[in-house]
């Protein structure tokens, strides 16, 4: 019978207790007719001052999302896909008919190889607020960079926006090419672009 009274007033001590609040999560879709990355491409080798030069690649974020928790920020996520095949040459400062070519060989088996690898993405592993200002937050950002289905660990200082209609974000970073099983391409083996290439990104999301 005791055992009986003290499980019941258990109960009813738990049952009396207010549950613990969680913060709701603010959910955003990314925007992809404003979100972007740029990719600086520069070269390398023993003649790279007079010959060869450098290439700038851009494309569309295409889809991903970020859940933001602003009470703790460390349980926040982001992801985002890039198709590989979206990613374009820029003509400026290429020699005339040169990006074509140069997107050609990008998209091919030895870099991209687009038709096998279609999406280039990422998704956070790890949260850092380094420092805010109202709705204003810079970040460290740790997360998984799958190209050419090699994933690789990648730490991103992100800065970001939050807004009643939605956020942004922009960061930059660098990786290197052989990091993900691709060898820089050379020119009669004394000019080739940089292993490591530097990469931008801009993120708009609405809820």
């Amino acid at each position: 019978m005791r055992t009986r009274v003290v499980t019941a007033t258990a109960i009813a001590v738990l049952l009396g207790q207010p549950l613990a609040s969680h913060a709701e999560t603010a959910s955003y879709r990314i925007d992809p007719a404003k979100s972007s990355v740029t990719i600086h491409v520069g070269k390398s080798g023993a003649f790279s001052f007079v010959a060869g030069h450098t290439h700038d690649v851009s494309g569309p974020i295409q889809s991903g999302s970020v859940n933001v928790d602003q009470d703790e920020l460390s349980r926040s996520h982001v992801r985002l896909v890039i198709g590989s095949a979206n990613l374009t040459v820029s003509a400026a400062g290429e020699p005339a008919g040169d990006a074509p070519k140069v997107q050609e060989t990008m998209q091919g088996e030895q870099v991209l190889d687009v038709h096998r690898f279609p999406e280039i993405t990422y998704e956070s592993t790890a949260v850092v607020l380094k420092s805010r200002r109202e709705n204003v937050l810079e970040l460290t950002m740790t997360g998984q960079l799958t190209i050419r289905d090699v994933t690789r660990a990648v730490t991103v200082p992100v800065h970001v926006e939050l807004g009643a209609d939605g956020l942004s974000a922009n960061g930059r970073f660098e990786i290197k090419q052989t990091a993900f099983g691709i060898k820089p391409i050379s020119v009669g083996g004394v000019v080739s672009v940089k292993d490591t290439l530097d990469l931008q990104f801009s993120i708009a999301a609405t809820p």
